[in-house]
């Protein structure tokens, strides 16, 4: 990937990067890697002074990107090792996949929102280079294909579904908000390695509902 050689935003990076510890961020890896990622080229510039703070900023079509500490948490559950293979359901900004990509082998981002679709794709691919990332334009998962190690939705659901679940591999965990008791509590549902699906719990979540 093609870094920034000069880095205006490196103080309030290195800012954000102690409150998202205090918040409980506490994997080194997951630290680094968004400490890597300049969020501020995945905002307008009206915002980019705000890039760096903790908190969703909105990228239109009623989309936000996902406030870092949301992100840190999220891809910190999936534990991820380095070789994974990643689906991500909800490109949006394309902020969530480049974190993705610095921590993964490959990631598979599908997008419904053509003009999102198109921007992530300048930023990620173009722009800074990632090399591990596919972006999908589709308003199916099925596009995508399964054996993915790890699934990640951007976006609530009102409830899990069982044709992401499907597309796990063995040992494999999906990451999702789902809809309860009138608000959103972020799953964790983990297929283990005789298919067996388990699931659990790991906080509230507030997220742009799921388009179908």
């Amino acid at each position: 990937m093609r870094r920034l050689s000069d880095d205006p935003y490196r103080i309030a990076r290195n800012r954000l990067l102690s409150g998202l510890e205090a918040r409980g961020i506490s994997s080194a890896r997951v630290l680094d890697a968004l400490g890597r990622v300049p969020r501020h080229l995945f905002v307008s510039e009206a915002l980019r002074f705000r890039a760096y703070e903790d908190m969703p900023l909105p990228i239109g079509f009623g989309q936000t990107v996902t406030r870092p500490s949301t992100v840190g948490r999220v891809v910190q559950a999936l534990d991820l090792r380095g070789d994974e293979r990643v689906l991500e359901i909800g490109t949006g900004s394309g902020y969530q996949a480049a974190v993705l990509a610095e921590l993964a082998a490959e990631v598979v981002s599908v997008e419904i929102i053509g003009e999102l679709h198109e921007r992530a794709r300048e930023i990620l691919l173009f722009n800074l280079g990632y090399r591990n990332i596919s972006l999908l334009h589709s308003d199916s998962f099925s596009r995508a294909g399964g054996g993915f190690d790890a699934v990640v939705v951007a976006a609530c659901a009102d409830a899990v579904p069982g044709e992401l679940v499907e597309r796990l591999a063995p040992r494999g965990t999906l990451i999702l908000p789902v809809e309860s008791g009138g608000g959103q509590v972020m799953k964790k549902i983990y297929k283990g390695r005789d298919g067996r699906v388990y699931e659990e719990e790991f906080g509230n979540a507030l997220f742009v509902p799921l388009v179908r």
